[in-house]
């Protein structure tokens, strides 16, 4: 996968890079504030792009309006977002857009190599992935402001939870103790309720995590 990578942190970017690049992907390039990234990304155009929210020159919300921009422009690249804290404003913006190859990583998470590594992958062939602390704040009760999450039970809930984390029908099954054919009964209520209907052009699965998201 070919991947740029935007951290303002030399440290932090040039440990990113050695990462990845030990795990076969291709670094097009490594930048260190957001004027950059926009150059790069235009100029490159890569299958993934990793930012931080806040960058140079007043580490405010530099990383996240570029990261924006990019999936307004150039919506076949992905983004994969990483932040120190949980921005659910933020988080909401950014992925309420169509389509998948989004995420939203704690720092803390990188931490998990084999965790970071296997978002990197989901996001940057099309799918979700959520940081649990993003999408634990991202649930919580606020049912008034949540007209169709509110339809859901509380175990579908979990379930849609542990899907915008990008985990498999079988994996979510292992973590709730319950057989993979439950969940995915549970993903086709969550569907129904949701009425997000069979689309050959577009992720049952992703729309409902984003419907997630706007919701929050």
């Amino acid at each position: 996968m070919r991947i740029t990578v935007a951290e303002d942190s030399t440290l932090l970017r040039e440990g990113l890079v050695q990462l990845l690049v030990a795990e076969g992907h291709t670094v097009v390039d490594a930048v260190g504030n957001a004027t950059e990234l926009r150059y790069s990304v235009a100029r490159d155009q890569p299958d993934l792009v990793l930012v931080d929210v806040r960058m140079p020159p007043d580490f405010v919300d530099e990383g996240i309006r570029a990261a924006l921009e990019i999936r307004h422009r150039w919506p076949h690249v992905a983004v994969l977002v990483l932040s120190q804290h949980v921005e659910r404003r933020h988080a909401a913006e950014l992925l309420a857009g169509e389509g998948g190859g989004v995420g939203y990583l704690l720092k803390d998470r990188v931490s998990d190599i084999a965790g970071f590594l296997d978002a990197v992958d989901r996001v940057g062939h099309g799918g979700t992935a959520f940081d649990q602390e993003v999408v634990r704040q991202l649930v919580r009760a606020d049912a008034p402001r949540r007209s169709r999450l509110s339809q859901l039970s509380g175990r579908e809930l979990a379930v849609l939870s542990l899907v915008a984390q990008g985990y498999s029908n079988a994996s979510v099954a292992a973590q709730l103790f319950v057989s993979q054919s439950a969940v995915e009964k549970h993903m086709n209520t969550i569907f129904t309720k949701l009425d997000i209907p069979p689309d050959e052009h577009r992720n049952r699965r992703v729309l409902a995590v984003l419907e997630l998201v706007r919701e929050a």
